[in-house]
């Protein structure tokens, strides 16, 4: 008999709970309006952690893959930061302490590295006709396409023979391209103005993008040493100045004995003993990934956050209607009570009612977030998709709301009294 009994609680606790179910969802309908109003804080909340997600995500993917275009196993190593007397730095690369011989050292020496590219720039008007643009001029060697992966769209790059002469060659970006009015195809053969040189157009940089605030393609490249007797007219003592210098090592396994090899010769040639610290600084491109996804996640974070706060007063406004609700049914409340439910039926009634409240709002919410997303995604190219992780969490932080917020009004029900519950209109 016993075990006959414990088989037809759980039955009766299904029916109750059927039961419970029903009542909840025909007590929601019987007030469309109010039941709508009070899920749009959830809805408006879903979305919107959704949708942030999304943004936050596809920013990230967005970044890091532009970074990942600079090149392959990519070190950049910059001048070191100029001294003075004021409170402020004026940060890495404001002294000229690298020079065009130490990049020659480096790919002489330092066997983990494949190529290195000495970067010069500084921004200039570059005039075509009586169109002219304002753009970054950068001298460097040929080498400059094997570390950057920055291949000519057309027409080709400068070569060993013009870096010797200090020809007046340019290769323009497709930023500059498109402001003086030019096309790929028309750009090469073209005789563009700098500083009131003239350099002939030998051709045109392949489409990178933008990284952050840098706009690859807004730079036009000649030979180092053009830059550095026509352009800058920067030359120390010892050589051609340089403001970094970018380095490809032979392989992502190698990045780490490629920094330690420069580090070494930098110190060697620079004559830096302890307690000397180093008159340069290296990063590689994984320094910048992460930092890069650091700031992201952050980001998402922030995001995430906000959207959220707008859930809490979904919540909120939650429990206000169930709290009216109750108010409202007391007389019910009694009736109930009088004809033999228990104050758990109470609670559970009204307990099930919030949560399906904030349910049916989360999951209209997820719809909202997900048009959002795909919106989102189509209108800046992103192939990020959905965020289904923010979809599985805004899921069960609306059933944590519901409970949590349902169950003062869901006791408030369950402790009144049956006779005044019956007395009152």
């Amino acid at each position: 008999m016993a075990s006959t009994g414990r088989q037809r609680r759980p039955s009766r606790q299904r029916g109750d709970l059927g039961e419970s179910l029903a009542m909840a969802w025909s007590s929601l309908l019987a007030n469309r309006m109010r039941s709508a109003l009070t899920m749009l804080g959830v809805i408006i909340g879903i979305g919107a952690v959704i949708s942030m997600v999304t943004i936050g995500r596809g920013a990230q993917q967005q970044t890091e893959a532009q970074l990942k275009s600079l090149g392959s196993n990519l070190i950049f190593v910059q001048s070191g930061v100029a001294t003075g007397r004021g409170p402020v730095s004026p940060g890495a690369g404001s002294a000229t302490t690298l020079i065009w011989d130490d990049a020659r050292a480096i790919a002489e020496s330092c066997g983990a590295v494949v190529a290195v590219a000495p970067n010069l720039s500084q921004r200039s008007q570059v005039v075509l006709a009586e169109r002219n643009t304002n753009t970054t001029i950068l001298g460097s060697t040929p080498d400059y396409v094997v570390v950057r992966d920055f291949l000519p769209l057309t027409g080709r790059f400068f070569n060993t023979a013009e870096l010797d002469q200090s020809a007046r060659v340019a290769v323009l970006g497709q930023t500059v391209v498109d402001s003086l009015g030019l096309t790929a195809a028309s750009a090469p053969n073209s005789m563009i103005r700098i500083r009131g040189e003239t350099f002939t157009v030998i051709g045109t940089l392949e489409f990178k993008g933008s990284t952050g605030f840098r706009d690859q393609d807004d730079q036009v490249l000649i030979p180092l040493t053009t830059m550095a007797s026509r352009i800058v007219g920067v030359n120390t003592t010892a050589g051609v100045s340089v403001d970094s210098i970018a380095v490809s090592a032979r392989s992502a396994e190698s990045m780490a004995d490629a920094e330690y090899q420069i580090t070494n010769l930098l110190r060697l040639r620079h004559r830096i003993v302890p307690p000397l610290v180093d008159d340069f600084s290296i990063r590689n491109q994984a320094d910048l990934v992460n930092a890069s996804n650091a700031v992201a996640n952050v980001f998402t974070g922030l995001l995430g956050g906000s959207a959220a706060i707008s859930l809490l007063v979904g919540g909120i406004g939650i429990m206000n209607i169930m709290l009216v609700s109750v108010t409202e049914r007391t007389r019910e409340i009694g009736i109930r009570r009088a004809i033999g439910a228990r104050c758990s039926d109470i609670l559970r009634q009204f307990l099930i009612e919030s949560t399906v409240l904030s349910l049916v709002g989360g999951v209209l919410g997820v719809l909202l977030g997900v048009v959002a997303s795909l919106a989102i995604n189509a209108a800046f190219g992103w192939s990020s998709g959905i965020a289904l992780d923010a979809v599985g969490w805004s899921l069960a932080f609306c059933l944590v709301i519901g409970v949590f917020f349902g169950a003062y009004p869901a006791n408030k029900a369950a402790q009144l009294d049956p006779i005044t519950a019956l007395r009152s209109d």
